[in-house]
């Protein structure tokens, strides 16, 4: 009886979150009003302003629902490690993630979201650094295991390889999006990834 109402709220707020992701991840935040989101949803302003109350509210939400989706692809990614999946392995289905969005057209929520970083506002500002943070802390965590079981090699440490690695992916991206060519960002991850083989960690290394 009284879940119908729920329910149809819950679905204006995802269709919603789901328009303007899209419009972040295409225009960056500061690139859309919500007269954007109401046109395209033909819904009112009042209607939006019901479901998040400020532009600042919503980005926030988005930012919180992007890094959940994330973090559940990289939990899929660990759970298939444990059976059958090496850290190299793992780190190419994590370039992966970035391959897939886009193909799709659009870049990293996050990382458009870094391009504007000193226009948000505090809250949205930590959520977006938050995200790099949890990127980061899974991929120090892979590289240390494929350094201690000889699939991965690299100097200095793993948190700095980590970093090295989401830089690396997100710069790629950006070059990538005049030419509208994933395959310049795949060209790109696949060396990244290849140039933390053992082998190619002895190619580096003085004879």
């Amino acid at each position: 009886m009284g879940g119908g109402p729920v329910r149809e709220d819950e679905g204006t707020a995802a269709r919603i979150l789901d328009a303007a992701e899209r419009l972040v991840q295409v225009r960056g935040f500061n690139g859309f009003s919500y007269a954007d989101i109401a046109g395209e949803l033909g819904i009112t302003k009042a209607a939006l302003h019901y479901h998040f109350a400020g532009k600042a509210d919503l980005g926030l939400a988005l930012i919180g629902r992007y890094a959940s989706r994330f973090a559940e692809a990289l939990a899929a990614i660990d759970a298939a490690g444990a059976g059958a999946l090496r850290p190299a392995q793992r780190l190419a289905e994590y370039a992966a993630l970035y391959l897939g969005v886009i193909q799709d057209g659009r870049m990293c929520l996050c990382g458009m979201l870094a391009a504007e970083y000193p226009t948000l506002p505090p809250p949205m500002r930590e959520a977006v650094a938050g995200f790099f943070d949890e990127n980061e802390a899974w991929l120090e965590k892979v590289l240390a295991e494929g350094r201690a079981d000889g699939s991965l090699r690299f100097p200095g440490t793993a948190r700095e390889s980590a970093r090295m690695v989401i830089a690396a992916l997100e710069g790629a991206m950006l070059t990538a999006r005049p030419y509208s060519d994933a395959e310049r960002f795949r060209a790109v991850a696949a060396s990244i990834l290849a140039g933390l083989a053992p082998d190619a960690a002895a190619e580096r290394s003085p004879a």
